[in-house]
């Protein structure tokens, strides 16, 4: 493809058709203050080998996950991906394949689509599932904005324990739909009272287990509590390897269950991409958000595939959609589906207790630092810290010793000085019994 570079003309006639006088125009609703004076402060030029020395510097000076003891969760988990996966996934047909929009012809991809949503409903113990969701974030939204149109409803109750990120985004969502959002205090104990927010105007409850701070709640009071005020129960989850381990949503009463899949077959890649997971109740079906494959048989008997539901925008009339989600993520849901398969149940659980196994050592370790209160008494490969100390100058001062020792509270709640000692700290399998008692040596050190 060329590149064509537009005249005076041609920018003049864009323009003119939407409706304003100049470029500018179009990033009126920026606040002018906020907005970049000239141009970025980097050279206007440089040689591809020049550019690739001056980031290969930049990037020296970054702590690999890998080459440290590290402890950080908080929504995106360290874990061994087997050598297989990434084999698999290079594969051409798959690494350069884009989504189909003649679905019936890509056989192979409905297949591994159909695969990846049979995992998900069953780790979820929920009636179906999509063909995935950009992350687990954006698909706590969706999940919000699908209960509002099945209750006929606009107020959504977000849970304190609820990833920080996630309760952002849901109230963006919100906020530009004119719905009504009524988020919790921070609940590092999992002691919160949610079931008195709920009333005859809630259209869902919004309740992650294990939570943002490592709590395991029970979600079954919670469901009765909505379901008598015919509310919808959406269950969210970051770390997708507990549910080898505790009881899934479905089983608790949970309506929609949607979370993060990057444990299973994705690596940390620098924040993305990831994969979202969404399941719900066969009655809803019709307001799931994504795309949905299913099996069939063709005219001569033969197994086959077909995208048996697709309520985007991109298949049906925008205001008939019940999402804008414009991709399924459907490379990174082929790995987690690669990874799923390798375990098989029987590895997914004893996966999940080496998890477990690896965070109560790591508690009882920490809890030994003089100064140190572990928050948690149940939890399942991460939990919450109260230290002595300003946890993110901790956190720096651990990582000039060499351990990534969690993520401080304060750095995604920056505004509430309550929560500026806690850290958050995960302990996976690819931890050691050395890397543990690395951390708790230096955290000694530091708060001494």
């Amino acid at each position: 493809m060329r590149y064509l570079p537009l005249n005076d003309t041609d920018r003049s006639d864009m323009l003119a058709r939407v409706g304003v006088k100049s470029v500018d125009e179009l990033f009126a609703d920026i606040p002018e203050d906020v907005r970049m004076k000239g141009l970025l402060d980097l050279p206007k030029r440089a040689s591809e080998m020049e550019v690739e020395r001056k980031l290969s510097a930049m990037a020296s000076k970054n702590t690999a996950a890998g080459s440290v003891p590290f402890f950080v969760g908080a929504g995106a988990y360290k874990h061994h991906v087997p050598a297989t996966v990434d084999h698999l996934i290079q594969r051409s047909e798959f690494l350069t394949s884009y989504t189909p929009y003649q679905p019936e012809i890509t056989q192979g991809t409905l297949q591994y689509l159909f695969e990846f949503q049979t995992q998900v409903a069953r780790l979820t113990a929920m009636d179906v599932a999509n063909a995935s969701m950009y992350d687990g974030s954006t698909g706590t939204g969706e999940a919000v904005l699908m209960a509002h149109r099945v209750t006929k409803r606009n107020k959504a109750v977000l849970s304190g324990g609820l990833h920080p990120q996630y309760r952002e985004v849901v109230e963006g969502l919100s906020n530009m739909a004119g719905d009504r959002v009524v988020s919790l205090p921070a609940d590092p104990t999992g002691t919160e009272d949610i079931l008195s927010q709920i009333d005859d105007e809630t259209s869902c409850v919004v309740v992650q287990s294990p939570s943002f701070y490592g709590q395991l709640i029970d979600l079954k009071p919670i469901a009765e509590k909505a379901h008598q005020h015919k509310a919808l129960l959406i269950a969210v989850f970051t770390e997708v390897v507990s549910l080898g381990l505790i009881e899934p949503p479905g089983t608790q009463g949970a309506d929609i269950v949607v979370g993060e899949g990057q444990s299973i077959g994705n690596g940390l890649n620098f924040g993305g991409p990831y994969v979202g997971l969404f399941a719900t109740r066969q009655q809803y079906v019709r307001q799931m958000p994504g795309r949905l494959c299913g099996e069939t048989v063709d005219a001569e008997g033969k197994r086959g595939f077909v995208l048996t539901l697709s309520t985007r925008e991109q298949h049906i009339r925008r205001d008939k959609a019940t999402s804008n989600i414009c991709t399924n993520s459907g490379l990174c849901c082929l790995a987690f589906t690669i990874h799923m398969s390798l375990l098989g149940q029987a590895g997914l659980t004893k996966l999940a207790r080496i998890n477990h196994g690896n965070a109560v050592k790591l508690k009882k370790l920490l809890a030994d630092v003089p100064g140190v209160e572990v928050l948690n008494s149940a939890y399942f490969n991460e939990f919450t810290i109260a230290l002595p100390k300003v946890a993110e100058d901790v956190v720096e001062q651990l990582a000039e010793r060499g351990v990534l020792a969690g993520l401080p509270v304060s750095r995604l709640e920056p505004g509430n000085k309550d929560l500026a000692n806690l850290l958050v700290v995960a302990s996976t399998e690819v931890n050691t019994d050395e890397d543990r008692a690395a951390f708790a040596d230096a955290l000694k050190e530091v708060l001494a």
